[in-house]
């Protein structure tokens, strides 16, 4: 795991020294700053709940953004055969890159503090349903990019990486919305496995550790089916 790091460093240089951060960052605020503004100035509400509402559809595209390059760009330069032909185990080239793709979400979601900041200055704000609002938008994405890490892994087109993570992030998203499709003893299934009711959980105020669990257990499997798709690269 000593690999880790220096991939890890590799990989958000790479972020940092192409428009792609500044890019996305940008992007991503703009957005989300004309729902809060909008919500402020034309609404008249200050809160936060505007934002933890339209972040996590947000994140459906930007995260596959983020991902689509980590191994894609790799397969298709010829570096990630060099890389594999290396003494580094699989899973420190996921994981380092992984890393450095949550780097950059966290560098994105940081600025949106001055929305906090903001509605506390106008009034009482109950620390509580912010703090669980931010992580649970850290675990979130943290869940998608690992998917999204394992949708670049699979083919060397950045685009097709694109597509097919959105796909797959986007069925979970979309999850707890046809729940009224389900027969009833599907139900409990099904909205245990939506991503976004975990994170309404958890954006209550209430950390309940199955909500923990169900993030971590996704992100780990997520780049565990990753790794294997290197390992196999590395066995041909």
């Amino acid at each position: 795991m000593q690999n880790v790091w220096p991939i890890f460093k590799r990989e958000l240089r790479a972020y940092f020294d192409s428009p792609i951060a500044y890019v996305v960052i940008t992007v991503f605020l703009l957005f989300t700053g004309w729902f809060f503004t909008t919500n402020f100035f034309v609404a008249g509400q200050a809160d936060m709940r505007v934002v933890f509402g339209i972040i996590p559809f947000t994140f459906l595209f930007f995260t596959p953004a983020i991902t689509m390059r980590l191994i894609s760009e790799e397969r298709k330069t010829g570096m990630m055969e060099l890389l594999v032909t290396m003494p580094i185990h699989d899973s420190a080239i996921i994981i380092g890159k992984y890393l450095a793709a949550l780097a950059l979400l966290v560098a994105m979601i940081i600025p949106t503090l001055v929305y906090v900041i903001t509605v506390a200055s106008l009034g009482d704000m109950d620390v509580g349903p912010v703090l669980g609002g931010y992580l649970g938008l850290i675990l979130m994405g943290a869940a998608y990019l690992a998917i999204g890490t394992f949708g670049s892994s699979l083919t060397d087109s950045q685009v097709v990486a694109f597509i097919v993570s959105w796909v797959i992030v986007f069925a979970f998203f979309l999850l707890d919305k046809t729940l009224f499709l389900l027969p009833g003893w599907m139900v409990s299934y099904v909205e245990y496995l939506a991503i976004e009711y975990h994170f309404q959980n958890i954006a209550r105020g209430v950390i309940d550790t199955r909500d923990i669990i169900y993030y971590l257990s996704l992100i780990a499997l997520a780049l565990f089916l990753a790794a294997r798709v290197l390992a196999g690269r590395r066995r041909r």
